[in-house]
């Protein structure tokens, strides 16, 4: 059994930053991709970013236009945890972010969320201007 845990969320004023934290319980394939999702009232979830590897060693990342230049994700392994860096946040990121593992299959796009097995319970980012 999966268990992924959020956290890290909060209030922050436009221009400012928040690093989320998800952390991994139980087996997670090291064949698997990790994804950060958010959800904003009234819209539908979208990916923000993800990271996987084929090597071990060699991580690639992927994230959507909007976030470009200022989400960094990451991963530590050793502590079954992805990181989500958040700086220069904007109003429009506010939303619950969500952190989801998912087998890496080919010709799977990883903004897919439907193809993610696990997911968290969410933490809330609420960005003010």
């Amino acid at each position: 059994q999966v268990q992924l845990v959020e956290s890290g969320g909060g209030s922050v004023q436009a221009g400012g930053s928040l690093r989320l934290s998800c952390a991994a319980f139980g087996y997670i394939d090291s064949n698997y991709r990790m994804g950060w999702f958010r959800q904003a009232p009234g819209k539908e979830r979208e990916g923000v970013a993800a990271i996987y590897t084929t090597t071990g060693s060699t991580y690639y990342t992927d994230y959507t236009d909007s976030v470009k230049g200022r989400f960094t994700i990451s991963q530590d392994n050793a502590k079954k945890t992805v990181y989500l860096q958040m700086n220069s946040l904007k109003p429009e990121d506010t939303g619950r972010y969500y952190c989801a593992a998912g087998p890496l299959v080919y010709g799977v796009r990883w903004y897919q969320s439907d193809k993610y097995a696990h997911w968290g319970q969410g933490t809330q980012v609420t960005v003010s201007s």
